[in-house]
C-alpha cells in the first residue's frame, strides 16, 4: 500500500459515515465488556468488572483519537505520510509496544496522586478508579472533538484525584506531586519547543542556508540520522522497554551509541546515492529526511503504546485486583485479556477518530516540511530522556506540541528578521542614490549569500548607515510591515487553554461521578 500522502485514498478510507464509526466504537466496548465478563474467573462481581472493563475500552478508544496524533502528526503535516499510511504505522505499532512491552504489573494510583491507605475499602476503592477512568474519557472526548490535543496521563490523574477527595477529603491527595504536574504545562512545551528550535537552527545553517546544499546534506544527514538512531534508541530501551529490560541511562547511553555508530555507516553511502540525483534546493534536501521520519513516527508510536497504556487499564488492572483480593493495594498484576483491551482500543480509537487531531498538530498550529518534522521527533525523544534523569515532570504531549510550536515561532522570528533586513538594504540603497538594477543587483547578492557572506554584506550596511541612518519612526514602520505570523494563535490558545484545565475539569468530573457511583451502589 501506498503510505505517501494521498488526499483522494485518505477521504476513501479515513473519511467514512460518522455513525458508522460511533457504532463500531460502541460495538468494541460493549465486545470489551462481554469478554471481560468471560474472563474475569475469581473475582467477586462480574457485573462491575465488565462496567469496568466497558470504560477502559472507552479510555482506551479515546487515547487512540487524541494521544497517538502527537507521534504521527508532525509526519503526516510534513507529508512524509499519507493519512492512512499514518494510521497504519501508528495503529500496529501503539498495539506492538502495549502488548510486547507494556509491562505485567502497574501502579494503582497513577503518579501517587492520592494516598492508598487513607480509602477505607476495597468497594470505595473500586468506585474510585472507576470515576477516574470515565472521567478521564469522558474529558477525552470532549478535547478531541474541540481538536485541542491535551495529555491523558493528566486526565486520568485529575480523575484519580477528584475522586480521591470526594471519597476521603483534602487531606487524601499528595499535593506535592500535583505541583510537579502543573509545573509540567510549562517544562514540558518549554523544553521540547527549545529542542525542536534549536535542531532547526543547526539544520538550516549546516544545510539550507549553504551555496551547495546537497554536499552539505551528503555531510549532515548521515549525522542527524546516527543522533536520532542514539535518542531513539536510548528512548525506547529506557521507556519503552523498561517493563522488559530495565537498565540505567548509561547502559542504556551505550548501547543506543552502538546502534546508532553502526547506523551512521549503513546510512551514509544510502544518503550519497540518493543525493547525487536531487537538484540544489530545499525541497531536494527535504526529502532525505522522509524515512527517519517515518522510522521515527513508528518508534514513538511503540514507546508510547508501551507506556501510555496504563492509562487505560491501569485502573481497570486495579478494580480487577480488588474484586480478587478484597483489598486495595499499591500494585497490581495485568491480565493478558486487560492488556488486549488497552492496546486493541488504542489502535481502533486512531483508526477511527484519529484524523482530526493528527490533522490538528500536523497542520493547524504553523505549516511543517520534513525537516521541521524531524526537529519535532528529535525533541520529543531527547526531552523526555533529559527529563528522566532530572527527575522533571513532563508530558509527551506537551513536548510534541510544544516542539511544534517552537519550530512555528523561530520560523515567524527568522522570516522577519529577514524580511526586515532585505528592507532596511532597499531603503539605505535609496538614500544612497542608488538606481532601481543597482538595488535589485543589491537585493539578489543578498539572497543569495550563505550565512557568512550574508554576515560580510550587513557589515557593509551598517557602514553606510553612518551616512545615511534610518530614523526611529522608519524602523518602526519597518518593523509593523514585515511582522507575519506563521503560527496560528488560535490554536496556541486554544491547546493552552486544554492543558491548563485538563487536570481540574477531569477532577470535577470524577468526583460528580463518584458521588453517583456510590449512589447507585447504596440504592442497591
Amino acid at each position: 500500500m501506498d503510505l505517501t500522502n494521498n488526499p483522494k485514498q485518505e477521504t476513501t478510507l479515513w473519511g467514512g459515515n460518522e455513525f458508522i464509526r460511533i457504532l463500531l466504537a460502541l460495538a468494541f466496548v460493549f465486545v470489551s465488556g462481554f469478554y471481560a465478563s468471560w474472563q474475569g474467573i475469581g473475582v467477586s462481581n462480574l457485573s462491575i468488572l465488565a462496567i469496568a472493563a466497558a470504560i477502559g475500552a472507552y479510555m482506551a478508544l479515546n487515547i487512540g483519537a487524541n494521544d497517538v496524533a502527537n507521534n504521527v502528526g508532525p509526519a503526516v503535516g510534513s507529508k512524509a505520510l499519507s493519512m492512512t499510511g499514518a494510521i497504519l504505522i501508528a495503529a500496529v505499532f501503539e498495539a506492538a509496544g502495549a502488548l510486547i512491552a507494556g509491562g505485567s504489573v502497574v501502579g494503582t494510583i497513577k503518579k501517587g496522586i492520592i494516598n492508598p491507605n487513607a480509602i477505607a475499602d476495597a468497594e470505595t476503592f473500586i468506585w474510585i478508579m472507576m470515576a477516574a477512568l470515565l472521567a478521564g474519557a469522558i474529558w477525552l472526548n470532549l478535547a478531541t472533538y474541540l481538536g485541542a490535543p491535551v495529555s491523558t496521563t493528566h486526565s486520568i490523574v485529575g480523575g484519580v484525584l477528584g475522586a480521591g477527595i470526594a471519597a476521603g477529603g483534602w487531606d487524601i491527595a499528595n499535593w506535592s506531586q500535583l505541583l510537579a504536574i502543573v509545573a509540567s504545562w510549562v517544562i514540558s512545551p518549554v523544553l521540547g519547543g527549545v529542542i525542536a528550535a534549536l535542531f532547526l537552527i543547526y539544520i538550516k545553517r549546516s544545510i539550507t542556508y549553504k551555496n551547495d546544499m546537497i554536499a552539505a546534506a551528503k555531510k549532515t544527514v548521515p549525522l542527524l540520522v546516527g543522533l536520532m538512531v542514539w535518542a531513539f534508541s536510548t528512548y525506547l530501551i529506557m521507556k519503552g522497554l523498561k517493563h522488559l529490560w530495565k537498565l540505567d541511562i548509561i547502559t542504556a547511553g551505550l548501547i543506543g551509541f552502538a546502534i546508532a555508530l553502526t547506523a551512521y555507516f549503513i546510512v551514509r553511502p544510502m544518503v550519497d546515492k540518493a543525493a547525487a540525483s536531487l537538484q540544489n534546493n530545499k525541497d531536494a534536501v527535504n526529502s532525505l529526511f522522509t524515512i527517519p521520519l517515518i522510522a521515527s513516527a513508528a518508534l514513538l508510536s511503540f514507546a508510547h503504546g508501551a507506556n501510555d497504556v496504563a492509562n487505560s487499564i491501569g485502573p481497570l488492572a486495579a478494580i480487577n485486583d480488588a474484586l480478587m483480593t478484597g483489598s486495595v493495594s499499591s500494585k497490581a498484576s495485568i491480565p493478558l485479556w486487560i492488556m488486549a483491551v488497552g492496546g486493541i482500543g488504542i489502535a481502533i480509537g486512531l483508526a477511527l477518530f484519529g484524523p482530526k487531531l493528527i490533522k490538528a498538530v500536523g497542520s493547524e498550529i504553523t505549516e511543517l516540511d520534513k525537516t521541521r518534522a524531524f526537529c519535532v521527533a528529535m525533541a520529543a525523544a531527547i526531552t523526555v530522556i533529559i527529563a528522566s534523569q532530572l527527575g522533571l515532570p513532563v508530558s509527551s504531549t506537551h513536548i510534541a506540541v510544544g516542539g511544534i510550536f517552537g519550530v512555528g515561532f523561530l520560523r515567524e522570528y527568522l522570516k522577519q528578521s529577514y524580511d526586515k533586513k532585505i528592507a532596511a538594504i532597499i531603503k539605505h540603497s535609496q538614500n544612497a542614490g542608488l538606481g532601481v538594477d543597482e538595488t535589485q543587483a543589491f537585493v539578489k547578492r543578498f539572497t543569495e549569500a550563505d550565512v557568512d557572506q550574508k554576515r560580510l554584506i550587513l557589515k557593509e550596511l551598517k557602514a553606510a548607515r553612518a551616512d545615511s541612518p534610518i530614523s526611529k519612526e522608519e524602523r518602526k514602520g519597518l518593523k509593523k510591515a514585515t511582522k507575519k505570523e506563521l503560527v496560528k494563535r488560535s490554536a496556541l490558545i486554544r491547546i493552552a487553554a486544554a492543558w491548563v484545565i485538563t487536570v481540574p475539569a477531569s477532577a470535577l468530573l470524577s468526583a460528580m461521578l463518584f458521588y453517583m457511583l456510590l449512589g447507585f451502589s447504596v440504592s442497591r
